[in-house]
């Protein structure tokens, strides 16, 4: 087989066959402690809802009280806020335990996988005559499969608790908010703080995606780089300690010399491509909060909303506004799995195509 004959795998094969492997986990010996873990933050997500859904209201009633500087229901609110409080450090704590603990068992398991299918046969040494993106594998099994289970983790639970807060917390909005009337024009808005949450998230959804859309691209020649510097100072040190032949010093010299610039290239790259997005993430921070008060406004001011339900809105629309918009503030963590999930099935693919009829590594 040669170079001439290899055609690169779509994302969407990449994407595939690393998930071929990867949910094995869930399947066999493993896959008791695997559901376990994975039902234990599921309940947690619900109960971490339930107490933001629980502080929201008290956030309302706490401000409606200062509103009337009742000093007898802020004492009592004050009381109230411990509990919901400490329930809500426990499930935080008891959130990063589980999540840390299945990324751990998954890795391992994934790894001794990898490991496994990159030794048995000779594989380690025949890979090198295949045609394909494989080089540096120890790189790909050590530091890619880490970030490939890691990420999806996160990044799932951050989905699930998005969708189900920001349908929670649209009922309150509508609830809270109600129907804006703009005398000037006659016109009623039903359920005006909804309509405005989700126009600003497309907006903001649409920016980060025209401005990110080389991102994936980016990351993963900031890995494949990287991996081979490393890869090349692996072979100096082999060099070093007799057991690989040595190569004329100067040449060493040049060769670490054009990785090395070629690294810092693509982290440049990188730092621009994370500097323009930084603008909208930042930009979002600082407006939403921002956006959500003045829209209940003209309300407050016509004395059809108190004090505590502006806070409560308010508060509901960055809840909201966050849910929505989950894809835009994890982004660039999509792109980092994206790019090491890649690296991880295009070893899987070069490892695959060793034993098939008709391929001939030597």
């Amino acid at each position: 087989m040669n170079n001439g004959s290899y055609i690169a795998p779509s994302e969407q094969r990449l994407l595939a066959r690393f998930w071929q492997s990867a949910r094995g986990f869930w399947r066999g010996a493993t896959a008791p402690w695997a559901w376990l873990l994975t039902v234990l933050l599921i309940a947690t997500v619900l109960l971490q809802l339930l107490t933001q859904y629980s502080l929201n209201f008290w956030n309302r009633d706490f401000f409606n009280a200062v509103e009337r500087k009742d000093g007898a229901e802020l004492l009592a609110q004050a009381w109230q806020f411990l509990p919901l409080a400490a329930a809500s450090l426990a499930l935080a704590v008891f959130s990063v335990w589980g999540r840390m603990t299945l990324q751990r068992k998954w890795r391992a398991w994934l790894s001794s996988q990898l490991y496994r299918y990159w030794l048995e046969h000779d594989h380690y040494v025949r890979l090198r005559f295949m045609p394909g993106e494989h080089q540096a594998p120890e790189y790909r099994i050590a530091e890619d499969a880490r970030l490939a289970t890691d990420l999806p983790v996160d990044l799932v639970l951050g989905l699930f608790s998005s969708l189900i807060t920001g349908i929670t917390f649209i009922g309150i909005l509508w609830s809270v908010g109600g129907s804006l009337t703009v005398d000037m024009f006659g016109l009623t808005i039903p359920g005006y703080l909804v309509l405005a949450v989700i126009a600003y998230s497309i907006i903001v959804a649409v920016a980060m995606m025209l401005i990110g859309s080389r991102l994936t691209r980016v990351v993963e020649d900031n890995k494949r780089t990287e991996a081979e510097l490393r890869a090349i100072g692996t072979h100096i040190r082999e060099s070093g300690e007799g057991k690989v032949l040595p190569d004329n010093v100067k040449d060493r010299l040049d060769t670490v010399g054009v990785a090395l610039r070629a690294v810092i290239a693509a982290w440049l790259d990188y730092c621009w491509q994370l500097m323009r997005l930084t603008v909208v993430t930042h930009s979002n921070t600082l407006l939403a909060p921002v956006v959500g008060l003045l829209l209940c406004m003209p309300k407050y001011v016509a004395g059809t909303m108190l004090l505590g339900e502006v806070v409560q809105a308010a508060a509901a629309f960055v809840v909201v506004q966050g849910a929505c918009n989950w894809f835009t503030d994890n982004y660039v963590r999509l792109a980092d799995w994206a790019a090491s999930a890649n690296r991880v099935a295009s070893l899987l693919l070069a490892l695959d195509r060793i034993d098939q009829p008709g391929a001939n590594p030597a």
